[in-house]
């Protein structure tokens, strides 16, 4: 995949590909805009017909990002149609709709809540508004690296809290796309950060999130909310000094030649969902229905052996563009986490709000320790 440069940044910007939220539970779900009401002309319907071996299923399957994405930035849509047509033994034929046509975020998730499509790759922040506990992952240093989060993700305690309430409000979780934890990116001309104190008066981009606005102001920074579509411009122009978001978030959305200073603090995760509509998942013939479950598990391992190599390939582009990377020590991370970590005390109020109580919050941090049958290559 081509490094992205500033003139096609611009020249996309106002695309559904280029104002896709960034992934994993930063409050930038609903980036995509519009409310996703109404449908979009072409849409499929994934009704069943008759075959020689049985029914025959089309899934339509949405998402906002090109094919060819995943070099850069796992997002796996090729080959989650390839496991789903193989496990389904082409009883199921899927029907991508990437980059964008059929919108992006908080719109794809409206659109596979109600069956208008039957299955989307979104930001997770979208089940937010039906387990709250969704949010917990953008508490600093709770599930930061890439095995938390798949143990959290895995987990029972994460079954019963999140996805039980999410199947009762119309989706099917599927997999989670695991990104990499995020990264403090400067603007040219800034200095480094490898401790909160280096971020003292910096203006940093933050989503609309109450969490992140209380993190980054507990670091000493500035934090000021853009819009993702704006944010671009905001580095280039000095209006934000600093952004958080992965190492191959930089790449794929066009900040290579925007930002001078990497530095991967490994604070929060960077991750996403393949849901289905619940229905369409149900009235599935229950051998078809297993074959989406394998289909999701090989796509979700498959994920986990991506990671290294678009970390390695967003990196070398990085550094082409010139681009320094920074890896801070165990004490500087030590300062980050004393500083805005959350075993602080004033989380105690949002961990009793996410999770309901602290006997529910206590076992989904416990799930984060406890390894998944997933191993995250290191």
């Amino acid at each position: 995949m081509p490094r992205v440069n500033r003139r096609q940044y611009i020249k996309g910007i106002g695309s559904a590909t280029s104002i896709v939220a960034l992934a994993g539970c930063s409050g930038d779900g609903g980036d995509g805009g519009g409310s996703g009401s109404g449908n979009t002309g072409g849409e499929q319907t994934g009704g069943a017909t008759s075959g020689s071996g049985g029914e025959s299923y089309q899934m339509d399957v949405a998402t906002a990002y090109k094919i060819g994405t995943t070099e850069v930035y796992p997002v796996m849509q090729q080959a989650f149609k390839k496991n789903v047509e193989e496990a389904s033994n082409g009883q199921i034929t899927v029907k991508l709709h990437p980059n964008g046509v059929l919108g992006s975020g908080s719109q794809l998730a409206q659109k596979v809540q109600s069956g208008t499509v039957q299955a989307a790759q979104f930001s997770f922040s979208n089940f937010s508004p039906y387990a709250s506990a969704v949010d917990l992952v953008n508490l600093p240093y709770f599930a930061g690296t890439n095995q938390q989060f798949v143990n959290l993700v895995t987990s029972d305690a994460w079954e019963s809290n999140v996805h039980n309430k999410i199947r009762s409000n119309g989706f099917e979780p599927l997999f989670y796309l695991v990104i990499d934890p995020r990264a403090v990116g400067v603007g040219k001309g800034k200095n480094k950060v490898m401790v909160p104190s280096d971020m003292k008066g910096y203006k940093h981009r933050i989503p609309g999130s109450e969490i992140l606005k209380e993190t980054w102001n507990m670091a000493g920074a500035n934090p000021t909310p853009i819009p993702w579509g704006e944010t671009p411009t905001a580095i280039e122009e000095g209006v934000a000094d600093s952004l958080h978001v992965s190492i191959e978030a930089f790449v794929a959305f066009g900040f290579s030649d925007l930002v001078s200073h990497i530095t991967r603090i490994k604070m929060v995760e960077d991750a996403q969902v393949y849901a289905m509509n619940r229905q369409w998942y149900q009235k599935l013939p229950s051998n078809l229905q297993k074959a989406v479950d394998e289909a999701a598990k090989q796509t979700f391992q498959a994920n986990l052996e991506q990671v290294p190599k678009s970390r390695k390939e967003s990196i070398s582009q990085l550094e082409e563009a010139g681009v320094k990377i920074h890896d801070p020590s165990d004490s500087q991370i030590q300062q980050w986490k004393d500083a805005v970590g959350y075993q602080r005390s004033e989380w105690d109020s949002w961990k009793e709000k996410l999770a309901g109580d602290m006997e529910t919050f206590k076992a989904l941090e416990k799930a984060t320790e406890k390894q998944s049958e997933f191993e995250v290559p290191s």
